[in-house]
């Protein structure tokens, strides 16, 4: 059987960006990296960090695959700005540039911050994100594996829980690719995966009281 395997940042630049891989019947994950490591020996160190996706959901390496998979080896985020739940201040730039690399020639960011009106036109005074965090950790990496493994891209994503101020960022998505359509396709996306699946919730307070909504409602 035959299976596509895309990489990325350090993996990428170690080995391919991405590549088809021949093998046997019934093989797993685990076999798909040994076949690359066979082909690219540098990547072996790494393995005891990487995180494998079989078409666009994390799973394990013991997986079975079948003909015309997908398949994502993940590193951890470099540059200590990795994805995921904050309840502080967002960094955009340090996100930037953890997956921005020497062959991405586009770099989107989208960044949704606090504003100080609602669509009704009453004045916000302050937002609210509240957050089902045992189960929205799992559902970012989702949706970043998923933008990464259909677009051939490298995504970060971050969304902010607690009290946020009015004009700081509550989600800040950034997608580098070769080429910008795939850049914003993925972009674009993950911000509508955001609002349909993430379990958060946002209250924006008012002079006169508050509301909860779904973000993006």
């Amino acid at each position: 059987m035959r299976v596509t395997v895309s990489t990325f940042a350090s993996l990428r630049e170690l080995s391919v960006d991405r590549c088809e891989l021949a093998l046997d019947d019934g093989a797993t994950l685990a076999d798909a990296w040994t076949e690359l490591q066979r082909q690219f020996a540098g990547i072996e160190p790494h393995r005891p960090y990487v995180r494998a996706a079989r078409n666009g959901v994390y799973a394990a390496w013991d997986d079975r695959l079948a003909d015309d998979d997908v398949i994502a080896f993940l590193p951890p985020v470099s540059g200590g700005a990795g994805g995921g739940l904050t309840d502080a201040p967002i960094d955009v730039a340090a996100l930037e540039a953890a997956v921005a690399g020497p062959g991405h020639g586009a770099v989107v960011t989208f960044v949704g911050r606090a504003r100080d009106v609602a669509d009704d036109g009453r004045t916000v005074t302050e937002l609210e994100y509240e957050v089902y965090p045992e189960m929205a950790a799992s559902v970012l990496d989702e949706i970043a594996v998923e933008a990464e493994t259909r677009f051939g891209v490298s995504v970060v994503v971050v969304h902010r829980f607690g009290v946020v101020p009015i004009g700081e960022a509550a989600v800040a998505i950034v997608s580098a690719a070769r080429h910008r359509t795939e850049a914003y396709e993925s972009n674009r996306f993950v911000i509508e995966a955001i609002k349909e699946r993430l379990p958060i919730w946002k209250r924006e307070r008012f002079a006169d009281g508050s509301e909860w909504k779904r973000p993006g409602a």
